[in-house]
């Protein structure tokens, strides 16, 4: 029995043993689960700069002259004078169409001027000699030796030569401006470029059968791009903000990373009645010619700047809620990240106005805050180059 009671009490402090030493583990275990280790995140201080407020627009470019050139008269095209993407000034020969008939036509008023003019001059002469007669026949009057009826007849062959002289004039008048159509039909045998500009198209070869103005298809188009037009549109909410002379800055995609500058010039004074937007027109000084028309531009129109306004990255926000212009972000206290709830104001660009929540001085998370819970430990990291 002795005996017994020795074995049974081994066992006891064996299995006590066994218990504390489970109890240890178990709880050196639930330690390391609540040691949580810091999350590496990227960090900023928060700081006060200028805000440049804007409207958000999108748009594309275009030329502001350009000129679609079609042939005045039908006829066949005997020269080309340029080809595509060549510089022209303005009234340069492009073509020629033939114009042949059109040059008998100048020939023959030419001659029939000439003709008009030695007619003038036979009218001159009698009217000249009439006079004369006129003359001679009042001094015999006066003398005895000549009718009344001599007198009237020598009056009326006066009167007769002078209308025959205006006659001769007025021909010459006719015959003057049949030289000045048919000159100017000849001249519309010369294609010429009614601008400054570049050849953006040639449709037309030696040998085309050209159609007049009316019913032909351009057969060249100049463009000026030393002055583009940047049409855009405004929502109807932000379309009391715009207003002529306020600048536009744009961004294009064959450009990344460069901003062009504009002047809004033309505001339409009516909304779009499909989806009640605004048109407006920007004006932009394209010297160099570094921009093209027809590239897609996007960008903002300048309404107003403020200094000293606080503001933050957006991609540094979370749950950003523009209607009830709120969100909320990560603050760094000491080793732990606190959640705040902050007040924004105007958006431009990546950027959010902070009206309420933080201080300028403060360090906020910027990148890594979506596995961030409020109170977790973090630790800096340089950002990612």
């Amino acid at each position: 029995m002795k005996n017994l009671i020795l074995i049974l009490a081994a066992i006891c402090l064996l299995a006590g043993a066994n218990g504390c030493t489970k109890k240890e583990g178990a709880a050196a275990t639930k330690g390391q689960t609540v040691a949580k280790p810091p999350v590496a995140v990227e960090t900023g201080i928060s700081a006060a700069a200028d805000l440049v407020e804007g409207v958000e627009v999108t748009g594309s470019l275009e030329p502001k002259f350009s000129a679609d050139v079609k042939t005045q008269i039908p006829g066949l095209v005997k020269q080309v004078y340029v080809t595509e993407w060549v510089r022209v000034r303005k009234g340069q020969p492009l073509a020629r169409i033939d114009v042949a008939e059109t040059e008998a036509l100048v020939k023959r008023a030419e001659a029939g001027i000439e003709s008009a003019r030695a007619g003038l001059a036979q009218a001159q002469v009698a009217a000249t000699r009439a006079d004369r007669e006129l003359a001679r026949a009042m001094k015999l009057k006066e003398a005895g030796l000549a009718t009344a009826q001599g007198v009237d007849d020598a009056r009326s062959e006066a009167a007769a030569a002078a209308a025959r002289s205006e006659a001769a004039k007025a021909q010459i008048r006719v015959a003057e401006e049949e030289l000045r159509q048919s000159k100017a039909r000849l001249a519309k045998g010369f294609v010429t470029s009614p601008l400054d500009g570049v050849v953006a198209l040639r449709d037309v070869n030696v040998g085309d059968l050209a159609s007049d103005a009316a019913a032909g298809k351009p057969i060249f188009r100049i463009v000026d791009n030393r002055l583009l037009n940047l049409t855009v549109t405004v929502p109807s909410a932000e379309s009391a903000r715009v207003k002529v002379g306020q600048q536009l800055e744009f961004s294009v995609d064959s450009f990344p990373g460069k901003t062009f500058i504009g002047k809004v010039m033309y505001v339409n004074p009516e909304l779009t009645a499909a989806d009640r937007s605004l048109k407006v027109i920007a004006e932009v000084r394209n010297v160099p010619e570094t921009l093209k028309g027809g590239l897609f531009a996007k960008g903002r129109i300048v309404t107003g700047k403020r200094t000293g306004v606080l503001q933050l990255p957006r991609q540094a926000l979370a749950g950003v809620d523009l209607t009830a212009k709120k969100a909320s972000l990560f603050v760094v206290e000491g080793e732990a990240a606190r959640l705040r709830q902050v007040g924004i104001g105007t958006v431009a660009g990546d950027l959010v106005e902070i009206v309420s929540g933080v201080k300028a001085g403060e360090k906020y998370v910027a990148r890594g805050g979506f596995v961030l819970k409020d109170g977790d430990r973090v630790a800096a990291v340089a950002p990612a180059k």
